[in-house]
């Protein structure tokens, strides 16, 4: 129950930046950057009466429906949260703080930060194991019709939703979407590498068995030990090997330092960890 709680607030405040992002940025300067909400951008060009945000409700709950009957009842408790939740939470922004006009007259501007920042919650979103929903749908039901990959069917439907944007509001704008389609791409890996990495930590020390009982005992971390053998010396040592966060390690490396100043640390980052301790394996 805690974990379930734990993601769902995570979800929540993941499509709250998205909410931002889309609703700050990308509307009022019709940047429509692919998506469920690119879409309901140009609609609501030629239906002013419709807002974005209801116009992203309703197409969800018709693409929920179409994905059932055709694709079957394969989208979890979470997509289905997160998608109807960003479109209401655009819908309420509408009501409650709504905007007439651009934040800032530069559409760079415009199209940066609104990009950066639902992405950063698209990442958020997409590390609890759930999306937005919305042309991740229609990729679905382009792939059951037409046997056109998964990731090919994203990129052609954001590229149709951009050409929209761009027989719309002109070339300029449909560019500038298109552009934020591929930078949106980048931030949302970037953002979940950043939020899994760990360390992967490999020691040799002549004071291995201090080490390893620090990791065990005050890290709370496991410990791999191989036999190594020095090709200079021939002198055989133990090398740990070692998996911890950020903040473990600088935690560790002051350790071994203090410990032993000739001890010999290898680092690299490790960008996903499943398994006891981690990412539980589901």
């Amino acid at each position: 129950m805690k974990k379930a709680i734990k993601e769902y607030i995570f979800i929540t405040i993941g499509i709250f930046l998205v909410a931002v992002g889309i609703y700050y940025f990308l509307v009022p300067s019709n940047l429509a950057a692919g998506g469920v909400s690119g879409l309901a951008i140009v609609i609501n060009q030629f239906f002013p009466a419709l807002p974005v945000g209801l116009l992203m409700l309703g197409m969800n709950i018709i693409l929920f429906i179409i994905a059932f009957i055709v694709i079957g009842s394969n989208f979890g408790a979470k997509t289905i949260y997160s998608s109807l939740g960003l479109s209401g939470m655009i819908w309420l922004l509408e009501k409650l703080y709504p905007i007439s006009q651009p934040v800032v007259d530069d559409l760079l501007l415009q199209l940066l930060f609104g990009i950066l920042i639902s992405g950063i919650g698209m990442g958020i979103v997409f590390n609890q194991n759930a999306s937005t929903g919305g042309t991740d749908i229609i990729a679905k039901i382009i792939n059951k019709f037409f046997h056109i990959d998964i990731g090919k069917s994203l990129l052609l439907s954001d590229f149709l939703i951009t050409l929209a944007a761009g027989l719309t509001f002109g070339p300029k704008i449909g560019m500038y979407a298109l552009l934020g389609v591929v930078i949106n791409g980048f931030v949302i890996d970037n953002v979940i590498q950043g939020l899994n990495v760990c360390k992967q930590v490999t020691i040799i020390s002549s004071k291995s068995e201090d080490i390893k009982k620090y990791i065990i005992e005050e890290l709370g971390r496991g410990v791999t030990i191989y036999d190594g053998r020095g090709a200079f010396t021939g002198e055989k040592k133990e090398v740990l090997m070692t998996i911890i966060s950020r903040k473990e390690f600088i935690k560790l490396r002051e350790f071994i330092k203090e410990l032993d100043k000739r001890a010999f640390i290898s680092v690299s980052n490790v960008h996903e960890v499943l398994g006891e301790g981690f990412t539980e394996l589901e």
